[in-house]
């Protein structure tokens, strides 16, 4: 469980630096972009190894039901990715649609794996989303995108949040459960 925590302590401390020491990290200049690159994947082993080592109580585990809300709320994470690369409509409505989708995909998670590592590796994501998104808004850092809109960007983002959908779910089913049920 130390793994676990650990890790998910590091991705805050990695992702709020810039949000919470402003000035040592600018001081840093490009250095610190690759400093913060080598903590995220540090931070991102040690939950993957943490989580696969830990254990703890179990409340519940995916239902029928509970599977097909978490794979719809991950296509709607894995859309408002492309949707934010792509400068679809809906980013003219949502400030951050990348920590909004990264929220929905912990949600997601939270809702079929009701175990005590599950609340820690998802739940600790799902409020460093949060927080990062108030730390956003106070800082004024969304500008409201215009259009144009072309249809054509709106397919692709939904196409693109199709095929990575599935081949996340290939992969997540070869090292470890099986994601679409059945």
């Amino acid at each position: 469980m130390v793994l676990l925590i650990s890790g998910v302590a590091l991705w805050w401390a990695a992702h709020l630096f810039k949000r919470v020491a402003p000035g040592p990290r600018a001081a840093l200049g490009d250095k610190g972009k690759g400093l913060v690159a080598v903590l995220l994947i540090v931070s991102v082993f040690l939950m993957a190894r943490g989580y696969g080592q830990a254990d703890g109580p179990f409340w519940w585990g995916p239902s029928p039901a509970l599977v097909g809300i978490n794979n719809l709320l991950v296509l709607l994470a894995f859309y408002l990715y492309a949707a934010d690369g792509m400068g679809t409509r809906v980013t003219a409505w949502i400030h951050h649609p990348q920590l909004t989708g990264f929220s929905l995909w912990a949600f997601a998670h939270l809702l079929t794996n009701g175990d005590l590592p599950s609340f820690i590796l998802f739940g600790g994501l799902l409020a460093w989303a949060l927080v990062e998104i108030v730390l956003l808004n106070r800082a004024g850092a969304w500008k409201r995108r215009t259009g144009p809109f072309p249809v054509r960007k709106e397919i692709m983002a939904a196409a693109g949040a199709v095929v990575v959908t599935l081949v996340v779910g290939l992969i997540h089913g070869w090292i470890g459960p099986w994601p679409f049920g059945g």
